[in-house]
């Protein structure tokens, strides 16, 4: 048998060798087609309007697919817990999903169930989200349910201690990870005592939480005031405008939105924490950068994508590929409420700590002496520009973007212009930012791997005292 399919396979290539003695040489090398120039992003025709007691509420038709996305954001996070009281936001986005007055948690999973769905709560730094994605016709009941759970959580001590433990298991496997040790200490330096410098409660922090703290947090920050609901997809829009102002027309104004902006510090910084015997080195380099709602957060962006965080970036290329230090580096803006930071991420050999941090830093100077070509900008711009499109290519991905433009304050027509914008910057521009933004002398550096192994690789980069 094995003699058999040998003989196929060789006379396989034979016939692929006579095929490609008959075509002529320019079909041989013919190159692909280029690419279409990128299109601009087509932002769906939407409705937004304010109820009496200060809800937002924006409605898009989108699509043919018959189904309804609903995501109702809430200005309340980490950011809102009271000091004492970390993960006060976490807990409390678990305990709604336990029913409301009216429906315990088996009723609650059985009425989105009969939607075609699954209630999904979200707590971030800035915000919490509600959301379902319900069959067409349940439109009007999904805005319904979300109110009922917003409005009447049940929040039933019964399940405070197993849902303390979920957490309390999921920190412990959290904090046992390189890169999430090496997050804690970069947010922690950059922004001290504010919340942003709380990546995770600790242990002490979920265990002295009490049903009260629970409450307390969700009479401080929720109320229609911090909140807006999008609904997007296939829908009746009379019908769930209606239910929207049955349901959520008499809800309380609540409190206003309270919030204590950063001040996170650029400084030159290098942090090691000890992990004896890791093979590998986790870095995290990065500082502050512009704000979202900054001219230069887009343009921003882009310079981001070629210098570390797309496939194709410099640092990726290097470090990588011709090098081989590291198998996945990334760099990424991460962002929260009129905030932002550079960072760059990589699990690199222990033995190439040194050198992977000379490259990644070699490449920002590069970068800072000589603008990149228009060929190779052009192809990162496309990469996002694509990229951009088929993010928004469903009614979900789609409230992302109008949540996060509303939230930032980035103004009606920043998804229209998208494209357009990051088209539009210039290699100076880009070379320029780097020079502005991505600073060397203020990069914190932080360092979680075998001390004993890495510890002399890391002198040159030590601050001068």
């Amino acid at each position: 048998m094995k003699t058999k399919i040998t003989i196929q396979f060789a006379s396989l290539l034979v016939l692929l060798a006579v095929i490609l003695m008959v075509l002529p040489a320019h079909a041989q090398k013919q190159a692909p087609p280029e690419g279409s120039p990128t299109k601009p992003f087509a932002v769906p025709g939407s409705e937004t309007y304010v109820l009496p007691n200060g809800m937002k509420v924006t409605l898009v038709p989108y699509g043919i697919i018959p189904k309804c996305a609903i995501n109702v954001s809430v200005d309340a996070g980490q950011v809102n817990e009271a000091t004492g009281h970390q993960g006060v936001a976490s807990l409390a986005a678990d305990m709604f999903k336990e029913g409301t007055v009216s429906l315990n948690s088996d009723q609650l999973a059985a009425e989105t169930a009969r939607m075609g769905s699954a209630l999904s709560v979200n707590s971030d730094a800035d915000q919490s989200d509600f959301s379902l994605d319900v069959l067409q016709e349940f439109a009007p009941d999904g805005v319904r349910l979300l109110g009922d759970v917003l409005q009447h959580p049940r929040f039933p001590e019964s399940e405070l201690a197993r849902l303390k433990t979920d957490m309390l298991r999921n920190i412990a496997l959290q904090t046992s990870q390189p890169g999430t040790i090496a997050e804690i200490r970069f947010r922690k330096i950059l922004y001290g005592e504010h919340p942003y410098g709380v990546v995770l409660p600790t242990e002490d922090d979920v265990k002295k939480l009490a049903l009260q703290d629970l409450k307390d947090y969700y009479s401080a920050n929720f109320g229609a005031q911090r909140s807006h609901i999008y609904v997007a997809g296939k829908f009746d829009l009379a019908a769930v405008k209606k239910s929207i102002a049955d349901v959520f027309g008499g809800w309380t104004n609540g409190p206003a939105r309270i919030g204590t902006q950063p001040s996170p510090q650029a400084r030159k910084v290098l942090d090691l924490t000890d992990r004896p015997g890791a093979p590998q080195s986790t870095l995290m380099i990065g500082l502050p950068v512009s704000s979202p709602a900054s001219p230069d957060a887009l343009p921003l962006l882009v310079t981001n994508a070629l210098l570390g965080g797309s496939f194709n970036s410099r640092i990726t290329a290097n470090i990588r590929e011709q090098k081989g230090y590291t198998y996945s580096p990334f760099s990424e803006i991460s962002r929260r409420f009129h905030d932002a930071y550079w960072a760059q991420h990589a699990d690199v050999t222990t033995q190439f700590t040194g050198a992977s941090l000379k490259e990644i830093f070699g490449e920002i100077d590069r970068l800072q002496k000589e603008a990149p070509s228009a060929d190779e900008l052009k192809g990162i711009k496309n990469y996002l520009s694509g990229v951009f499109v088929i993010q928004n290519s469903n009614r979900s991905a789609l409230i992302g973007q109008l949540q996060n433009v509303d939230f930032q304050g980035l103004g009606a027509d920043y998804l229209k212009n998208y494209v357009q914008r990051v088209n539009a910057v210039t290699p100076a521009e880009v070379q320029k930012l780097t020079r502005q933004y991505i600073k060397l002398d203020s990069m914190t550096i932080v360092v979680v791997g075998d001390k004993a192994k890495i510890e002399e690789q890391l002198t040159p980069y030590k601050p001068a005292n």
